[in-house]
């Protein structure tokens, strides 16, 4: 089936650190050793490239890499630029700590997404266009799904009915769990329908938990949810 390309001019391309993840999902990198791992969407972060070069096992997914590793360079650059422009007038609605001012924001966005594209050209077939609520994976292909800045964030475009789909296609493609940063909308207002979502999660014999996290830059995001699968006995 053809699909038409994602219009960048109605996405930023701006990606986190590998070190903001670690803190946003509680991650000990010794356990991570030895999982296949799938971040999606993954943006322009600089996850997946880190963490390949300290030998782990990392997916990346998201809409934008239906275009090339240099267009989508190019952009990241261009609305980091702009990002930063802006980051003046909005930086009420952040708590300084994690990162010490606007410049310093600036410089690990910039390596984010110098991590991310320069591991896109050495290994592009880690870099997946996807398209959420639908994976291209098999059933429990992955030990830990991360999801980081897109559900529960755009509340006011994304219906609870993709909130739901999505989440049970990413725990589709998982044996353990997935894990999803932060819990609250552009605003920083936690998601209104979070409760009907765990409840109906739960119902369906899955283990959920709002957990709270060190890392806390977005005023009130500062929690992820994690949704495990509980082991089923299986028949010899």
């Amino acid at each position: 089936m053809s699909r038409t390309k994602l219009n960048l001019e109605k996405i930023i391309f701006i990606g986190r650190t590998y070190e903001e993840y670690l803190d946003m999902f509680s991650l000990n990198e010794e356990a991570l050793k030895g999982k296949k791992i799938l971040d999606c969407p993954s943006g322009a972060c600089s996850f997946t490239a880190v963490g390949r070069s300290k030998g782990m096992d990392i997916t990346a997914a998201d809409m934008a890499y239906d275009h090339s590793g240099a267009v989508l360079e190019n952009k990241g650059k261009q609305d980091l630029h702009h990002a930063m422009e802006h980051m003046e007038k909005a930086k009420n609605n952040y708590i300084w700590s994690y990162f010490q001012n606007i410049e310093e924001l600036k410089k690990y966005r910039q390596s984010a997404l110098e991590n991310c594209t320069q591991d896109w050209k050495e290994a592009s077939d880690r870099y997946l266009p996807v398209v959420l609520p639908e994976l291209p994976f098999k059933d429990e292909e992955f030990e830990l799904v991360l999801s980081a800045h897109f559900l529960f964030m755009y509340a006011d475009r994304l219906t609870y009915e993709f909130h739901l789909r999505s989440l049970e296609e990413l725990l589709r493609v998982t044996k353990e769990e997935v894990r999803i940063f932060p819990l609250v909308d552009l605003e920083g207002k936690r998601y209104k329908r979070m409760d009907d979502l765990v409840e109906h999660l739960s119902s369906q014999g899955y283990a959920v938990e709002e957990v709270n996290v060190s890392y806390e830059f977005q005023k009130n995001a500062n929690s992820m949810l994690v949704v495990t699968k509980k082991k089923k006995e299986r028949t010899k």
